[in-house]
């Protein structure tokens, strides 16, 4: 089998991640308080509270966790009370980060979250999942 062949028989089993998203100056930021499950968001406000590799963002309607994986495992990426703009994903009750622009303005290239587990597709449960 060629490499070509590999490789795109690897990417249709959904064995590869796909490549990390990137800050987007023009996403406009979103209210915390009207955030829905799935969407892709970015976020201005203050950082409230830092928990290890989590935050709390407050934009004045509401607080959000900010989740930013090993990334942010032991090291300062945010500071409490500084403003911040978080881009990335919003499931679950909170944003998994893709990107952070802190008040210095640098912009930190985070991973992606890991893939959700399999589940059932749309048409039911498959032969893999239990219930």
């Amino acid at each position: 089998m060629s490499a070509v062949c590999a490789t795109a028989s690897t990417v249709a089993a959904g064995l590869l991640r796909p490549a990390p998203e990137t800050f987007q100056a023009s996403l406009a930021a979103t209210p915390i308080a009207q955030l829905s499950s799935g969407e892709r968001v970015a976020l201005d406000g203050k950082v409230a509270e830092i928990f290890g590799n989590k935050f709390v963002i407050d934009d004045g309607t509401a607080r959000a966790l900010v989740e930013t994986g090993r990334a942010g495992e032991g090291v300062d990426l945010v500071v409490a009370g500084e403003p911040v703009t978080v881009q990335g994903r919003f499931e679950h009750g909170f944003v998994h980060a893709s990107a952070i622009r802190p008040a210095n303005g640098d912009i930190e290239e985070l991973a992606p979250p890991p893939l959700p587990p399999p589940g059932p597709g749309p048409h039911g449960p498959g032969p893999h999942d239990r219930p």
